[in-house]
């Protein structure tokens, strides 16, 4: 193949990682210079939103990181070679944990968008090193849903927006963020269809909710209240499916004595919504047992946010919404990003959970084994003997996309040691006190684990564009170096099992089984897969070894929804199956097709979905109380602290050259708020929130809710310009975001929620 054919692979700035096509120029084989729909993708089939054809912009950049750095004395950085840091990362993190504990290292990251075989590979050196806390970036989004979905339906859930009468929108633009499979065909086509209906819940009147049938824009903060007035108007008007619910639920009596009660046009109201406007809203979801809905960060990151997720799970479920065609299905792919493990969590006779994970120090709740990224500067800024000792971050910025970024460099900078593997050199890296340079996502195999729909659950993995940049190394071949620094296994110890794979899968699977038997082998899987499967893969795929084990995983609960999508065989050798068609297909495979109402829809022990919720269901109970964080004169707006734009993406892009926008860092406002406030278009105001302030540029918007302004995610960062000085364009948010705006239940940040002020400057 030469440097000038179109080669598949994928966009890795969002959940979607729609497949695409791209040419490398043939000079210098370093450039993706064109990029298109790739149409033999299984589930994209050719879509393109306007973000893909920028990822150059992420391959190419002036930061990128081609040298070991060690961190001298006066805080800059030197070179080191490869040997030297990896026997020098190793031997500190062993002295940390043989001092004070595996437990006080701490692991972020494990992946971007469209990083995530690195994470796998992490799980060996997090197991060598006793590593048992650890979080990402889904901890500061997700885990709240996660959190409803392991104690009520025991998995994640997608809705069939392909066949679906009504389609809920919660909190999210499709248009600009996807978040399912060609987002924008999808949502128009909804739209337009006279015999369906699409249900927008948006303070903003965004691109999706334009062609929304029916626009609840409530205002900011009292999505609760709307959803609750949705809900009891459905429980008070018997548009419930009260047979459904007897059959396939337990403890809602609670919740639907609850709905019986509550005030609709007083919610309504509360909402700034007309009676009539949340009364079409809930015939229309009345009237079908086709719906499908997506909630997303708008509800995510602002108040009552865990609520909100068991409220819209109440939508699909009290309404036999749930395991039915064109309705709401539990997704079943390869990997679960955001599932428990184990038995299901446990409750007391009132639906409180009980028995709990929690932080070594300030007792948060750890949902899906990560710890609540607003609690984690607490972990460390603290004299307690538990505390966290030293950070493994991977793949991630967290000092530039966590909340309160003053306060967390102030955590990591206490840190005894800090190892940061990235490609790039980010605000997080430049607190490091060692830096390992990673190959690019186009420059390694990689896959993306995010992606799961229903009926068909798709798996790409990614060959290289390229050969790495001089200098890097995968992070697969980095884990493994520092198991074997870390003298984990004898040399030799991993011959047999070698040999079994260099002879063929079949073989290999009957050695490494019994081989699991072995504690040692067990805990370190993904580097003995590497290091013994790993190196017989064809096209020199040895980072994708791990997932053979994951195939293997996938077929003893889903045999015949991977027959189903083609793969023939049965038991290990169904698995051999899988795991050859995912590595020979470069454009991904459906890796299962489950069937509407199958087995793997109900997960919990008695089959059955669990409605009562304590927390939640006590927390119901306060809504009649009417309280949202406070607005103060010295604090009359809301700032949307990230809104998701034509040309934002997350911050693995980092010149701001990719940015085709006039004005891609501005903050919009209505046009009455400028009045009164004295802002001109295009005019300098200072934004002031309770944790610091910046400087911004207006845009006057009539989209915009009065009393409410936003500003676009993903800028913000330092980066080089043609004379190496660092400047920055557009705002740092996370320098005015607070982690004492939270969720109460699993500490998720209220960006969209931020109490701020805006002054004039002439």
């Amino acid at each position: 193949m030469t440097a000038t054919e179109w080669k598949p692979t994928a966009c890795n700035l969002c959940y979607a990682n729609c497949g695409i096509l791209a040419r490398v120029d043939e000079e210098t084989g370093r450039v993706i210079e064109k990029v298109k729909g790739d149409r033999a993708h299984p589930v994209s089939r050719g879509y393109l939103c306007n973000k893909a054809s920028r990822i150059n912009y992420y391959q190419n950049n002036r930061d990128r990181l081609n040298t070991p750095l060690r961190k001298r004395q006066d805080g800059t950085f030197e070179p080191v070679s490869w040997d030297t840091a990896i026997r020098e990362v190793a031997a500190r993190f062993a002295a940390i944990r043989d001092r004070h504990g595996g437990e006080k290292i701490f692991y972020y990251g494990g992946g971007g968008q469209g990083n995530h075989l690195g994470g796998t590979h992490a799980l060996a050196l997090r197991s060598a090193l006793g590593i048992r806390y650890r979080s990402n970036a889904l901890a500061q989004e997700k885990t709240g849903l996660a959190w409803m979905n392991t104690r009520m339906l025991g998995g994640s859930w997608h809705g069939d927006f392909h066949r679906c009468d009504v389609a809920i929108i919660v909190g999210k633009n499709p248009w600009q963020s996807n978040g399912m499979q060609r987002a924008r065909v999808l949502m128009r086509d909804i739209g337009k269809d006279p015999q369906r209906t699409l249900i927008v819940l948006d303070p903003r009147v965004t691109e999706t909710a334009e062609l929304a049938d029916i626009h609840l824009q409530v205002r900011p903060g009292t999505d609760v209240w709307c959803i609750m007035a949705i809900l009891g108007y459905l429980a008070q008007h018997d548009l419930l499916d009260l047979e459904w619910i007897s059959e396939h639920t337990v403890g809602n009596e609670r919740i639907l004595d609850q709905l019986q009660a509550v005030p609709v046009a007083d919610y309504a109201e509360f909402a700034g919504l007309s009676l009539e406007l949340v009364e079409r809203a809930a015939n229309a979801i009345g009237s079908t047992r086709k719906i499908a809905l997506y909630e997303d960060l708008g509800v995510e990151m602002s108040p009552y946010s865990t609520l909100c997720s068991y409220l819209n799970i109440l939508l699909f479920t009290l309404t036999g919404a749930f395991a039915t065609e064109g309705g709401m299905h539990l997704v079943n792919g390869l990997v679960q990003m955001l599932a428990e493990g184990g038995s299901a969590p446990v409750a007391d006779e009132n639906g409180h959970e009980i028995g709990r994970r929690v932080t070594p120090v300030t007792g948060a709740r750890i949902v899906s084994g990560l710890t609540p990224c607003n609690s984690i500067s607490e972990e460390i800024l603290t004299e307690h003997p538990d505390r966290f000792r030293a950070m493994l971050i991977e793949s991630a910025n967290p000092i530039h996309s966590l909340a309160d970024a003053k306060r967390l460099r102030e955590a990591v900078e206490a840190l005894e040691f800090v190892v940061v593997i990235d490609v790039a050199m980010t605000e997080t890296t430049e607190l490091a006190d060692y830096v390992l340079p990673a190959s690019s996502q186009y420059e390694k195999f990689e896959a993306t684990f995010f992606p799961s729909e229903f009926p068909d659950n798709f798996f790409h993995l990614r060959r290289p564009l390229m050969e790495p940049l001089p200098g890097t190394m995968e992070e697969a071949e980095i884990h493994a170096r520092l198991v074997e620094a870390l003298g984990v296994f004898d040399p030799g110890e991993l011959d047999e099992l070698k040999r079994a794979a260099e002879r063929g899968l079949d073989d290999f699977a009957q050695a490494i089984l019994p081989a699991m038997a072995e504690t040692k082998v067990a805990r370190h899987i993904s580097y003995v897969l590497y290091r013994t499967l790993g190196p017989t893969l064809p096209y020199g795929a040895a980072a994708a070894a791990p997932l053979w084990g994951l195939c293997q995983r996938h077929v003893t609960s889903n045999a015949d929804a991977v027959r189903a999508a083609g793969h023939d065989g049965e038991g290990l050798a169904l698995g051999n199956a899988l795991f050859q068609a995912i590595v020979e297909n470069e454009s991904g495979i459906i890796v299962s097709k489950n069937r509407v109402g199958d087995h793997t829809q109900w997960r919990m022990p008695d089959r059955r979905i669990q409605l009562g919720i304590g927390e939640m269901n006590d927390e119901i109970d306060t809504l009649s109380d009417y309280r949202l964080p406070e607005r103060t004169d010295e604090f009359p707006l809301l700032l949307c602290a990230g809104e998701r734009r034509s040309y934002t993406a997350n911050t693995i892009i980092r010149d701001p050259r990719w940015m085709k926008s006039n004005n891609p860092a501005s903050l919009a406002t209505n046009p009455a708020d400028a009045r009164k406030y004295g802002l001109t278009d295009a005019g300098r105001a200072r934004l002031v929130t309770r944790r610091g302030e910046a400087t911004v540029l207006v845009e006057l918007d009539e989209r915009v809710p009065a009393g409410t302004i936003s500003l676009p995610n993903g800028l913000g960062m330092h980066y080089p310009d043609a004379n190496d000085e660092r400047n920055r364009t557009g705002v740092y948010l996370n320098e005015l975001t607070d982690i004492e705006d939270r969720d109460p239940w699993v500490g998720t940040p209220y960006h969209k929620h931020v109490r701020a002020r805006l002054e004039a400057i002439a």
